[in-house]
């Protein structure tokens, strides 16, 4: 084997050692790119739950103002969306255990 063929093949090795290399980069790039915007989107989500926090002190004001027992109509609420969550939950395994019977019969 001669030198003209190692030194191809060692400019070969080098060629995709640096196509790896910027690939690396690219890449490094795009992860810090995602981590700003992570950071972003959390402050967001935490600046929107201080509001809703805020508003909804005011609307219990408000309502108590009113005569309204808002506390109430709050676990009222939450009471109504454990029953839909679980009537979605019965639904979604009736139809699971359709599908499945479907498919015994098909098969």
């Amino acid at each position: 084997m001669g030198l003209g063929s190692t030194a191809k093949k060692l400019q070969g090795l080098s060629d995709r050692a640096e196509a790896m290399y910027k690939q690396v980069q690219q890449l490094q790039k795009r992860i810090i790119s995602l981590e700003e915007e992570m950071d972003e989107t959390h402050d967001t989500v935490n600046r929107i739950d201080h509001q809703l926090t805020e508003q909804r002190e005011l609307l219990l004001a408000i309502a108590d103002e009113q005569g309204i027992d808002g506390e109430e109509i709050l676990a009222d609420a939450a009471i109504d969306d454990v029953d839909l969550e679980e009537t979605e939950d019965a639904t979604d395994g009736d139809a699971t255990a359709a599908d499945a019977e479907d498919g015994e019969t098909e098969a």
